[in-house]
């Protein structure tokens, strides 16, 4: 077999509360890691010659949540089954990394070779090769047999009976591809015993408290003797949701009792790591002559490779606040989470959300034409709107509400868009055309997100505050300092602030699902009153003089005899044994809803395909924006990442499974040439619900993007793009075979999109 390994290096850390990046700290003892890496899927072990660790038995989730038991356990940390081209098969640790890649190079490994299978439908047909033999109800996978790892089936009303009522019903079938986070940082952990002999594990992680649960979990230790640390985290977008390197670093370290680092190569980030779950989803929707809908149907096929990781939540998550957003009678959703012998997908933004919308947004705006009528105009009679209940097939979760409503102001800041004067105009002989999509997202995830902060006053007279939550390029560190600023009436350069430690605070469930600003974001914010009112009680006490009297400034508390400086309060408390702290908490629920509206006017060349965005407007509805620059920023970095996913990204595999675009060279990121300039408007809402009346701003403004640019290319093109990414050369193909075929204006099958 080709072999191939992990290149790693191994160090003893500075141990730093907070360190600046993951895996960045200067060695004192270098000791190195790689692992094998397989060039088959489908196969077993016969015999494995290697004097390395074997993972154990045990088996897990690669993913990161709060309640893991609602999560497949079809994982180990190694298996003596291969199931995907690119799955570890062995570890070697050594001193230097070409010891530890010779020592790869010799591991010999005789495979029993296994029938494999690829595309999601084929797998859950019978006799399918089987990806996953095991008892369904300890391995928490729905169908084992039929490869189905999680399915949801629900209906409201009869969907039948609603597309009897339809003047005009759409149906078609929309695909998404793969496509990788492309963070700045790979995968990447530390591990070494520190002085009292506990576990340290520095790690690229969104999740450490989570990360540090699993590894007690796998290997046997209390929660006390392991300590993980995220510092900076070098971008994440859901794919450091996952525990990839920090299960063979911990088990290097105890097996060696000596330090050792593993991080992933770029390739390996294509190959070992996850990608965005691809999409098969076919939709059926019915509407009246006036636009009314009357059904929506969605068949959803969800290709979780060859480990289910985050496969089921995403395929729920997926077909929830896409449906609830459109008022209908009638509703009714299938849809499948299936496991193939691919590489694995995971956590990646929007979560299952972006695919289905693509599709539903698509479809819609499709019927509306068919209609005859304006498709903004058309969904805008059909959204939910304020106090009315987010009905899907699946239920309405009791947690859920829309604590502020800004969809209508969305919809208003593109009908502004569209009536404004066209300020930059075609080449000529271009086709040109407008589109828009909205989109709807809670503000967490259900079931609960913990989040546990501490706020403590510092001698100098400044604040300590404690978050669990991580940073990973989301500004979630300016954000709490801003919050705790205001509580404490001081600056933020008087915060110092320590996070992401499983040390520094009892629990935070992670920087995932949006949650670092409305979850995490207020338990800061109790943590920050909690201390405020404390400061005042001690000062009143101290002072002799009623509570109301004081107040907190800048660097003291005011009283109508004068100022206590805030160093002076520290001393007075130190003297008679107080500690001015206080902690804060929130366990995720209630929670709110954001939405989201793109709108693209766009120009394409018929003689090339070439496509050119003349104007891109971003209506958000984030509630209290508690910094507009760093948010915008947040929107900015939404559009541009989901122009990739829907013009050039999408991470092939071969007929074998084997990943062929391992490399940035192969794997098309867009460029800052390719992305054109978004104006971004804010709503005026603020939220019941939220901390300081702010929403969630990560996640959703990738999510309406896809179907914009597509109901843009629909209304410059006349031609239905059901696929992504939409490439260049697929707008080409499909406009030449139009005009070749007499049929412009009719929806590009998926044969016309091949490329």
């Amino acid at each position: 077999m080709r072999r191939s390994s992990w290149r790693c290096t191994g160090t003893r850390c500075n141990r730093s509360a907070t360190p600046r990046r993951s895996c960045s700290r200067p060695a004192r003892r270098k000791w190195r890691c790689a692992s094998g890496w397989t060039a088959s899927r489908g196969t077993r072990w016969r015999r494995r010659d290697s004097r390395g660790p074997c993972g154990k038995r045990q088996r897990r989730a690669t993913a990161c949540h709060e309640h893991p038991e609602e999560d497949p356990d079809d994982t180990r940390v190694l298996d003596d089954t291969v199931r995907y081209i690119g799955q570890r098969v062995a570890a070697v640790v050594a001193d230097s990394e070409g010891a530890a890649e010779e020592g790869c190079r010799r591991v010999e490994v005789t495979y029993e070779v296994l029938p494999a299978v690829l595309d999601p439908e084929e797998a859950m047909r019978p006799g399918a090769p089987v990806v996953h033999d095991k008892d369904a109800a300890t391995a928490r996978i729905s169908r084992p047999r039929d490869n189905v790892v999680g399915e949801a089936h629900g209906e409201i009303g009869d969907v039948e009976a609603g597309f009897a009522a339809a003047d005009v019903v759409y149906e078609d079938t929309y695909r998404t591809q793969r496509v990788q986070h492309a963070s700045l940082e790979t995968h990447g952990a530390v591990g070494w015993f520190d002085e009292d002999d506990r576990l340290n594990v520095r790690t690229s992680s969104q999740t450490p408290f989570l990360t540090r649960r699993a590894l007690c979990a796998l290997y046997d230790l209390p929660e006390e003797r392991v300590r993980v640390v995220a510092g900076r985290v070098g971008g994440g977008f859901g794919g450091k949701q996952e525990m990839l390197v920090e299960d063979v670093v911990a088990l290097a370290v105890l097996r060696l009792r000596r330090p050792v680092k593993l991080e992933y190569t770029r390739a390996e980030q294509f190959y070992g790591a996850t990608t965005r779950h691809p999409f098969t989803i076919r939709v059926k929707a019915g509407a009246r002559a006036d636009g009314t809908l009357t059904a929506l149907q969605l068949r959803v096929v969800s290709n979780t490779g060859a480990y289910g990781n985050h496969g089921p939540a995403v395929m729920f998550h997926s077909v929830g606040e896409s449906l609830a957003v459109y008022r209908a009678p009638h509703k009714k959703v299938d849809a499948f989470s299936v496991y193939t012998h691919a590489v694995p997908a995971g956590a990646f933004r929007g979560y299952g959300l972006g695919q289905v919308m693509f599709a539903m947004e698509s479809a819609l705006d499709e019927l509306a034409r068919r209609l005859g009528l304006d498709p903004l105009e058309f969904k805008a009679k059909n959204i939910i709107g304020p106090g009315e209940a987010m009905i899907t097939p699946g239920g309405e979760e009791e947690d859920l509400h829309i604590a502020s409503y800004g969809l209508d102001q969305c919809v208003g800041i593109v009908r502004t868009a569209q009536r404004e004067p066209v300020t930059e105009a075609a080449p000529e002989g271009w086709l040109v055309g407008e589109g828009a999509a909205l989109a709807m997202i809670a503000t967490g995830p259900p079931g609960g997100h913990i989040a546990d902060a501490r706020a403590a006053l510092l001698p100098d007279g400044g604040f300590d505050l404690a978050v669990g939550t991580a940073e990973f390029g989301n500004g979630t560190t300016t954000v709490h300092r801003q919050i705790a600023a205001g509580e404490l009436a001081t600056t933020v350069d008087r915060i110092t602030i320590r996070q992401s430690d499983t040390d520094v605070v009892r629990h935070d469930t992670g920087a995932f699902a949006s949650t670092g600003t409305v979850v995490a974001g207020k338990a800061t914010l109790r943590a920050s009153r909690a201390l405020a009112d404390q400061l005042l009680d001690f000062a009143a006490a101290h002072l002799r003089v009623p509570r109301a009297d004081c107040r907190l400034v800048e660097e003291a508390v005011a009283h109508t005899g004068g100022r206590l400086a805030l160093k002076e309060l520290y001393e007075a408390a130190r003297a008679v044994g107080v500690t001015i702290a206080a902690d804060g908490h929130f366990g995720g629920t209630p929670r709110s809803v954001a939405f989201n509206a793109q709108w693209f006017r766009l120009a394409v060349d018929p003689g090339t395909g070439e496509i050119r965005i003349l104007r891109s407007v971003h209506a958000a509805d984030a509630g209290k924006v508690m910094n507009p620059m760093q948010c915008r920023g947040q929107v900015e970095g939404g559009v541009a990442q989901a122009l990739g996913a829907t013009l050039f990204e999408n991470v092939r595999l071969d007929a074998r499974g084997e990943v062929e675009t391992a490399a940035f060279r192969r794997y098309r990121l867009p460029q800052y040439a390719d992305i054109p300039r978004t104006e971004v408007h804010f709503m005026e809402t603020a939220d019941a619900i939220g901390p300081l009346g702010a929403k969630s701003m990560s996640e959703s403004p990738f999510n309406p993007v896809a179907p914009a640019f597509a109901n843009a290319l629909r209304d410059a093109t006349g031609l239905r793009f059901t696929e992504l990414p939409v490439t260049r050369d697929r707008v080409w193909l499909a406009l030449h075979r139009a005009a070749r075929d007499g049929r412009p204006g009719q929806p590009a099958a998926a044969g016309d999109q091949a490329g």
